[in-house]
């Protein structure tokens, strides 16, 4: 890590709370595998998951669901995995994004970056986003286990910390 990274995470909590919902008409808990590596990779990192739901591809379940994690103190992050792409189920971007209030647009192009790096010019359809819903960090990624992998190694567990910390500002 840089110097000038070293700074930007200074002060940045080691632990995140951090709430994991999939996004899918099909999964179980059996079968979410793209959720099951979320908390994997999460707890590898240290952070905590303190909540966990496997919901339909339905905005009227969704959105609550999000906004009732946005009203919990013992919330810092939103993780969302499925949804992400092009079908007409696929809502997760929609609803995410109307209730975003401070987009992260970033870490959508990084992502479709590497997915590109990665699987060619499919990962253009990949619509990943992230943001802060008042104060709570909300990430989306598809429900693959490598879309995941991609996601949370990559992206969102090196600057987890740092998100939630300036967040909070």
């Amino acid at each position: 890590m840089s110097t000038v990274s070293a700074q930007h995470h200074a002060g940045s909590p080691h632990r995140v709370r951090c709430a994991v919902v999939t996004v899918s008409d099909t999964r179980t808990p059996e079968t979410d595998t793209g959720g099951r590596t979320v908390v994997d990779l999460l707890a590898t990192a240290g952070h905590e998951v303190v909540a966990r739901e496997i919901i339909p591809d339905d905005p009227e379940k969704m959105r609550p669901l999000l906004l009732g994690y946005v009203g919990r103190d013992d919330v810092d992050a939103i993780l969302l995995t499925g949804g992400t792409g092009l079908s007409s189920r696929d809502q997760t971007f929609e609803t995410v994004s109307a209730l975003v209030t401070k987009p992260l647009p970033g870490y959508g192009e990084l992502f479709r970056m590497l997915s590109f790096q990665e699987i060619g010019p499919a990962g253009m359809l990949s619509r990943a986003t992230a943001g802060l819903i008042e104060r709570t960090a909300v990430f989306t990624m598809p429900g693959s286990p490598g879309g995941v992998r991609l996601a949370m190694e990559r992206l969102i567990v090196p600057e987890l910390g740092h998100v939630v910390r300036e967040a909070r500002r």
